[in-house]
């Protein structure tokens, strides 16, 4: 084998296991399934991949000669080049990433991390100062007046993005066994086979709420009798 083919294979291997951890930490634990498709964050990164995988190693390949004044500069070029392409796209879908899934009395929203408004950081809990790097987590927004009273939402902003606004979801115990809906609703909106499918799966989930997405807006299934969350999942919550 010439060493311009082991070149380009040893270049598309690193290249593979790059994207294969990548892979891992997007689909894993930044947007654990169904979020990727709510977000429609999976194509965006599949082109990455192909960049990635495929477009940097073929152009190695192309640039290689065997005896060429410049062969270091140029596969440096290359290389450099595709890392910088990898790690903007890959910087921009961590920014993109769900952080926050926040219970507003009436639906779950989903808040991204580029979306949290830092400018009152300080003033929220600590546990909501700083989103995890393992997957978003559910919050409820303070359903108490005082507190908007106190600290008023800046202008130009919502108080789904601030932090500061956000308590346990278990403090919305009584809210959830509320507002949450009869499942039976869901074949509404729904293919009846696959809503069976789904909750045959979840037997503990016996109510639900919408989540309200960037992409397609989801389902959250909910246990009414304890007030909490058993599952996101990939069904409609209305037209």
């Amino acid at each position: 084998m010439s060493k311009r083919f082991k070149f380009f294979i040893g270049h598309l291997t690193i290249s593979a296991i790059i994207a294969l951890i990548a892979i891992c930490i997007v689909f894993l634990f930044w947007y654990p399934s169904p979020l990727a498709k709510a977000l429609g964050v999976t194509h965006l990164f599949f082109m990455l991949i192909i960049i990635d995988v495929i477009v940097g190693p073929l152009f190695g390949l192309l640039v290689y000669k065997e005896g060429k004044k410049n062969l270091k500069m140029d596969l440096a070029t290359v290389i450099i080049l595709q890392i910088c392409a990898f790690s903007y796209g890959f910087y921009t879908i961590a920014q993109g990433r769900p952080a926050w899934i926040v219970y507003d009395s009436l639906t779950f929203n989903i808040i991204k991390n580029s979306d949290i408004e830092m400018s009152n950081i300080e003033q929220a809990n600590p546990e909501f100062q700083h989103p995890s790097w393992f997957g978003p987590q559910f919050v409820a927004l303070n359903a108490l007046p005082k507190q908007f009273l106190i600290n008023p939402v800046p202008k130009n902003t919502i108080a789904l993005d601030h932090p500061m606004y956000y308590t346990n979801i278990s403090n919305a115990k009584l809210r959830l066994q509320t507002s949450a809906f009869p499942v039976e609703l869901l074949e509404k909106y729904n293919d009846q086979q696959l809503v069976g499918k789904i909750l045959k799966k979840y037997p503990q989930a016996n109510a639900w709420l919408g989540l309200s997405a960037p992409a397609i807006d989801m389902v959250v299934l909910i246990n009414k009798d304890q007030g909490n969350v058993v599952k996101i999942v990939d069904l409609r919550p209305w037209n």
